[in-house]
């Protein structure tokens, strides 16, 4: 498997945090410690386990960590929703986020079932 920063899964995955930590930033301030930690501590989830799981040595690690990647993705999913639903920033901003969530969640997938196969 080629380094994390190889992977265009990843380079995804630090761009969504990225734009999640800017549409935060318009939260609610009671929301700092709720659903905006959430969401960001998600969204690092993401990128950090692809990281991890890349270099480990065994399949089966790696398997692991992108598993872990493919659920952080839909814990955010799932966090955006609820805030898209709570009017805490644009519909367009969050339904973006959203979409791309979705994205890196099927590529992940995707690793996930080429790294089983061996």
């Amino acid at each position: 498997m080629k380094s994390h920063e190889e992977l265009e899964v990843w380079h995804k995955a630090v761009e969504l945090s990225v734009e999640v930590y800017r549409v935060t930033n318009v939260f609610p301030e009671e929301e700092k410690s709720g659903l905006t930690h959430h969401l960001r501590q998600a969204s690092i989830a993401i990128a950090s386990n692809i990281a991890v799981g890349v270099t480990r040595q065994n399949q089966q690690d790696l398997i692991e960590h992108l598993s872990t990647a493919a659920g952080s993705a839909s814990e955010l999913n799932t966090q955006l929703v609820i805030s898209r639903r709570l009017g805490f920033s644009s519909e367009k901003a969050l339904r973006s986020i959203e979409m791309e969530t979705r994205v890196i969640c099927r590529m992940l997938q995707g690793l996930v079932k080429s790294a089983s196969r061996g």
